[in-house]
């Protein structure tokens, strides 16, 4: 008989110099005392650090377990010769009280050489405080040797897009684009599982050790894209929308009046919860839930509660032929 329930994982507060406790005031997220905390990490199979699934058939199991020994019968057949060894996406939840470094990920092709990890990413902004802004991209007009002589003279800010920002919107950031998260914003990331930043810039912030954090600036001059200028935030809205497609992962926003089947085609789907509340099978989910509706559930419904509600529906591209 087919799994069709519901897989929900436990999430994995992390302390950050720049977080806050609204994941907990917000959401209901259950925080360690007494720190700042800037990312929940919902979806994650890494070497250290796993989501675990708890209650139901599957309590106990990590995500890894579930992407290694039931891959076919979790998350679908197409995907039984993926070749990732770990499940291909991991997602977050941001809490900004404080801005981000000026950062940059780096692109697939330089990536080895730098010891690092490719990340291309998107942002959802959840939530929203009155001015909140982000940088992405690069003034019009900047170039490599002006960049430079702004970073190292601690002005790269005045080189930066700065783009205000609202609930509902989103915006993708593909490696080798530099950007940093303004405060205020709370966001939902959808990334391709790496856990390699290089830190361009930090606002002369001391770490959480009290002395200033890393800088990776030969990384960063390698792997910044000095011909991406200006990018545009995603306009939010009331209708179903295709927020981020790349060949890492689909992310959709769905605006639910009525009951919608969850999955197409017999593949698995990932659900984060954006307005109001939802019900799958006997589980009720609220803003800021995450879940894993597995192939075998393929048919049943995702039903609003007390009104309308949204959610992101986020996929994985179907692995090339040939």
């Amino acid at each position: 008989m087919p799994f069709t329930e519901p897989i929900l994982f436990e999430p994995l507060p992390m302390e950050r110099v720049w977080g806050g406790r609204r994941l907990e005031s917000l959401l209901g997220k259950s925080l360690p005392p007494g720190v700042p905390v800037g990312e929940s990490w919902e979806i994650v199979d890494r070497e250290d650090a796993q989501s675990v699934a708890h209650g139901g058939a599957r309590g106990g199991a990590t995500l890894h377990e579930l992407w290694a020994e039931s891959r076919e019968e979790i998350f679908g057949a197409a995907y039984a010769r993926h070749p990732a060894p770990r499940f291909p996406i991991l997602i977050k939840l941001l809490d900004a009280r404080e801005r981000l470094s000026v950062q940059v990920h780096p692109p697939a092709g330089i990536a080895p050489a730098l010891q690092g990890e490719p990340k291309t990413e998107m942002w959802y902004f959840l939530d929203c405080l009155p001015g909140a802004t982000i940088y992405a991209g690069l003034k019009r007009g900047v170039t490599r040797a002006s960049f430079e002589e702004a970073m190292l003279g601690g002005e790269v800010e005045q080189t930066l897009h700065r783009i205000p920002v609202r609930s509902g919107e989103s915006i993708f950031i593909p490696s080798g684009r530099v950007h940093a998260i303004g405060e205020g914003c709370l966001i939902v990331e959808v990334q391709q599982n790496s856990d390699t930043t290089y830190r361009v810039f930090d606002w002369n912030r001391a770490g959480l050790d009290g002395n200033p954090r890393a800088l990776h600036i030969a990384e960063s001059m390698s792997s910044i894209d000095f011909e991406d200028y200006e990018p545009a935030v995603e306009a939010g809205g009331g209708e179903d929308a295709v927020v981020a497609g790349c060949e890492h992962f689909l992310v959709e926003r769905w605006m639910l009046d009525e009951a919608r089947a969850a999955l197409d085609g017999g593949f698995f789907a990932l659900f984060a919860v954006v307005a109001g509340r939802v019900r799958f099978g006997e589980k009720i989910f609220e803003v800021g839930a995450f879940f894993l509706v597995p192939a075998g559930a393929a048919g049943r419904d995702l039903h609003p509660l007390g009104g309308r509600a949204g959610v992101l529906r986020i996929t994985l591209p179907l692995p090339r032929r040939g």
